[in-house]
């Protein structure tokens, strides 16, 4: 810290001319502040948490409880009491006899509370032990409200964590020792900077408050991430289609095309040539084709699954077929990607188109019966203030997909990285995986209603089958060789509930692998790394818990072992084909012109 100052104790010049300054970002900064606040973007209040009913029924239930049980409920109560006072006391005697350790009833390991002064310094100590016993007496609470149907239930239990992970005392300044530490070493300078961090994400989001992860100064399309040699060779009003250049002399006769889903972009597959999946499919002598798709503006209101259908899937299998000449292609659908890909071919099989050689499903879900931690955002009122949201913007904004998915890891998505950014002024790192993630997309209107209420909600597709361009399409029509790629801890699509509608499509030749780690790592890992291993089980007639429990586990990426079932459906060896071959149009280089649009409401 530096402390320039005359002997006379009033402050050096360097000392004014800093405070000046500071106050003038300061003033600066409340212009901003003010402009892009007035001026913010609204959306639907249905879309920020639950309404008060769900509140007021836990409190009813809680009270009635209390009534018909009182005993319970004083049990609850004295040792919420008890602990909190014997706690204060102990804190009590800290600050008196200057004790510096933890108390005897220490917390058990957070890594929010990794500041020495949590455990050392009685204040910080007493607020960590204080909201730990007050987030356990909460916790308790919501677990013994029993007359609430259990959606409302597991609704509740969602909810009050986010209270519980809000309060945290590391979120705010007064009780933050790094943050207060920072400031102190800095003489303001960290608070200013994070003021602006602040600002600058509300200005980046027209008001609304979504936490930069990464450095986007750090990173260019094409130039460090995204960077496999290719060539757009189609585009359309719903996609570019990316044809990549060859890396061997002869590929395999049957083509590739990888299908990503539209709710984020391609390149999470293709971020830097080390963990890259577009180089190392095409290392193994494989022709690709990557569908980079649109980034829809409010134009694109009634654009629907079938849309997405036909001008996305079959208009790319034709392509694909055009350029190379050959009957069949090889397809893979990543997560919503995968899920329309099931629809895909169930209507291909009503209409006896036979293009599809093979299909591959990363982290694709087809039966949402379990809803898992989506459960919260699929109830009525939320999905209508989404609905109310896509009718007033002809779009699902981006943003409000990344809070969702966000606030299922708040502490790692949402609190820790504000901490960094607002209370500390770092600024963020130059992650590609983070700069991706926050690179979103928009859905059409159209679409994601009819996602969110036929598929999510009401479960067509697995629960009697999903009307779609006429057609009634079923899982147990989806025939063609598979392999389904699910991820152990995947908290967007269960790896469970992935192997529970792969065991109902009609196909006689199928594969399920279980990948370690979640929806991103468990995919994008590249055998060189020798970090995530995964699971194999021939028999899907077992239930989940029986078939990971008779599952063969192998150490190491789970690529190789679908490369091997790949090479079996690729046919021959032919001469590499090269983008623009035949005298095939060239639009453009890769990475393409739609995966650079960002995301604006």
């Amino acid at each position: 810290m530096t402390t320039d100052s005359k002997e006379n104790g009033e402050p050096s010049e360097a000392s004014l001319t800093r405070l000046t300054e500071n106050l003038r970002k300061v003033d600066e900064l409340r212009q901003r502040f003010t402009h892009v606040m007035t001026h913010r973007s609204t959306h639907q209040a249905a879309l920020d948490g639950p309404n008060q009913e769900l509140f007021t029924k836990a409190a009813q239930s809680y009270m009635q409880d209390a009534m018909t049980n009182p005993a319970k409920l004083f049990e609850h109560q004295l040792g919420y009491w008890t602990k909190s006072v014997t706690h204060f006391v102990e804190a009590q005697q800290a600050f008196v006899n200057a004790k510096q350790e933890e108390p005897a009833d220490g917390a058990p390991q957070d890594r929010r509370f990794g500041n020495p002064l949590w455990e050392k310094h009685p204040y910080f100590n007493f607020l960590k032990q204080q909201y730990l016993l007050n987030a356990e007496a909460l916790t308790q609470a919501v677990e013994e409200v029993d007359d609430m149907e259990p959606r409302e239930k597991q609704r509740l239990q969602y909810f009050s964590r986010q209270i519980i992970d809000m309060m945290s005392p590391t979120n705010f300044l007064s009780t933050n020792p790094d943050a207060l530490q920072r400031a102190v070493d800095t003489e303001g300078g960290s608070l200013i900077r994070g003021l602006e961090n602040l600002i600058s994400d509300l200005e980046a989001n027209n008001g609304e408050l979504i936490v930069r992860l990464a450095d986007e100064d750090a990173f260019e399309l094409g130039g460090n991430i995204a960077t496999s040699p290719g060539k757009v060779v189609f585009r359309n009003r719903m996609l570019e289609l990316i044809q990549y250049s060859p890396t061997t002399e002869d590929v395999h006769e049957t083509p590739l095309v990888v299908f990503p889903p539209w709710i984020n972009k391609y390149y999470i597959l293709d971020l830097k040539a080390q963990n890259s999946f577009v180089k190392w499919v095409v290392d193994q002598g494989y022709t690709l084709f990557m569908v980079s798709w649109v980034n829809p503006d409010k134009t694109y209101r009634d654009v629907g699954m079938g849309d997405y259908v036909e001008d996305g899937y079959l208009a790319a299998f034709r392509e694909v077929k055009a350029i190379t000449g050959e009957k069949k292609i090889n397809v893979i659908g990543y997560c919503i990607a995968g899920t329309t890909l099931a629809l895909t071919l169930s209507l291909m099989k009503q209409t006896g188109d036979k293009s599809v050689n093979s299909a591959t499903f990363f982290t694709a879900l087809t039966d949402f019966s379990d809803q898992g931690e989506f459960q919260p955002f699929l109830t009525e009122d939320f999905i209508d203030g989404i609905e109310a949201e896509t009718a007033d913007k002809g779009i699902l904004p981006s943003i409000v997909m990344a809070r969702t998915f966000s606030f299922l890891r708040s502490n790692d998505l949402v609190y820790g990285p504000a901490i960094k950014s607002y209370m500390l002024g770092e600024t963020p790192p130059a992650f590609d995986l983070l700069y991706w993630n926050g690179d979103g997309a928009n859905l059409p209107a159209k679409m994601a209603m009819e996602y969110l209420r036929g598929l999510c909600q009401r479960n067509e597709l697995a629960d009697g089958g999903y009307d779609l361009l006429g057609h009634h399409l079923v899982l147990d029509e989806v025939d063609v060789p598979l392999c389904a790629v699910a991820c152990e801890t995947d908290h967007i699509a269960p790896w469970k509930d992935s192997y529970r509608g792969v065991q109902q499509m009609g196909s006689t030749d199928k594969t399920f692998i279980m990948s370690q780690s979640g929806h991103i790592a468990g995919i994008v890992n590249p055998p060189s790394k020798g970090k995530y291993g995964h699971y194999i089980n021939k028999d899907l007639d077992l239930d989940h818990e029986a078939w990971l429990e008779g599952a063969d586990f192998t150490k190491g990426s789970w690529w190789p072992r679908w490369g091997k079932w790949l090479h079996q459906r690729s046919g021959e060896m032919i001469p590499a084909r090269k983008p623009g071959d035949g005298g095939r149009k060239i639009i453009s280089d890769a990475p393409g012109a739609y995966v650079a649009v960002k995301a604006r409401g």
